[in-house]
């Protein structure tokens, strides 16, 4: 590259001094969820009353759960479906197929989910962190900095917060139901791990005890953070994991992607390699294509010989992302030529290849962008 690239540091743990999230039924198991209730001295059995209007029939008004006793009803609802996520302004694109929401939490902190409705799905693109500590130079969320972990409540009420929108006819195309939630949006999943797995375990449970997804339908991504993923690899949820590679050798991964400086390229693919082999689940590996950075055709090549040492029965596919662009910022997107080339020297080596289909280009898509915006 023409010139170094001056690093955030890297940040593993949230910064001190903030308050937790209030209690919530998503940040707890079904049996918590009835001690909570007689902890503060109300009837335990009200709990899974209060997970079916949750999970299965998304209620949000309390004045619609009347199976709940008029007398009680308030005192239920505060104790275990506080208000988690505070809807700031939701933006739409691709003619209201794609809607991206700005979310305040209870300490004022932003973050941003995104609802995409394609043809046979509905994905929804929800942050685990509200800012992030990885520090990637081309990233609009990684140039602010981590300013806390969010609760599984906080995750999940994002989820919720689409299929309302969708239950009510809010998205172009008739009423549906979110079939698909990848962890890309602010934050680095694997960083809060305890609060990820939560809500990917309240995502799988089944209704109505949470949203009775499919693991299959659920990717988390990072940067890297190699024990985590070895963890992620014995949990027993096949999730999909994607990898944000961004480049096949050491030198400019480290300059783009600074956990790198931890765990190399290699430590990276063998920890990814090992995931597909535990789970049998095939692993993403993700590239946001950065013109003259990082879409060489060599790079291609060396990213295709890396894949294909750790095995050839087609664990690992690569995901090019066209880079969305940040104001300012000395990343753009790669030429079009220069992707299609990067496509077939992957293809030429047996290497499985596809190119995002961009979303909300007009609508601030880069994680962060909407956040900094408010700011």
């Amino acid at each position: 590259m023409s010139e170094p690239i001056k690093h955030l540091p890297l940040v593993f743990e949230e910064p001190r001094g903030r308050g937790k999230p209030p209690i919530h039924l998503a940040d707890l198991t079904p049996a918590e969820r009835k001690e909570r209730l007689i902890e503060l001295g109300l009837p335990g059995f009200r709990a899974q009353q209060l997970s079916r209007h949750y999970f299965a029939r998304l209620a949000e008004d309390p004045e619609q759960m009347t199976d709940l006793p008029t007398g009680q009803r308030a005192e239920l609802v505060e104790g275990l479906l506080p208000k988690v996520l505070t809807e700031v302004r939701t933006q739409e694109a691709d003619r209201g197929k794609t809607r991206k929401t700005l979310w305040r939490l209870f300490d004022g902190a932003l973050v941003e989910s995104v609802l995409m409705r394609y043809p046979d799905r509905v994905t929804m693109c929800v942050s685990s962190q509200a800012g992030c500590g990885m520090a990637c130079t081309f990233c609009a969320t990684g140039q602010g900095g981590l300013q806390r972990n969010m609760s599984t409540a906080e995750i999940i009420e994002q989820v919720v917060a689409g299929a309302r929108s969708l239950a009510r006819n809010e998205v172009a195309g008739g009423p549906g139901r979110v079939s698909n939630v990848v962890f890309m949006g602010m934050g680095e999943p694997l960083a809060n791990y305890k609060a990820v797995l939560g809500a990917v375990r309240r995502m799988t449970d089944p209704s109505p005890d949470g949203l009775g997804m499919s693991a299959r339908g659920i990717t988390v991504s990072t940067v890297g953070l190699v024990p985590r993923i070895m963890e992620l690899a014995g949990e027993g949820i096949p999730v999909t994991l994607a990898l944000s590679l961004h480049a096949p050798d050491d030198e400019l991964r480290a300059e783009l992607v600074p956990v790198n400086t931890r765990w190399s390229v290699a430590e990276a693919l063998d920890a990814a390699w090992h995931y597909a082999s535990v789970t049998k689940r095939r692993v993403s590996i993700e590239y946001a294509m950065m013109r003259d950075i990082n879409d060489q055709g060599w790079r291609a090549d060396l990213l295709a010989d890396l894949l294909n040492a750790r095995g050839n029965w087609g664990w690992a596919h690569v995901n090019l992302i066209p880079l969305n662009e940040v104001p300012g910022s000395r990343f753009t997107r790669s030429r079009d030529e220069d992707t299609a080339e990067f496509v077939r020297r992957l293809e030429a080596r047996g290497i499985s290849t596809t190119v995002r289909d961009t979303r909300g280009s007009d609508i601030d898509a880069a994680c962060g962008q909407l956040a900094a915006l408010e700011d």
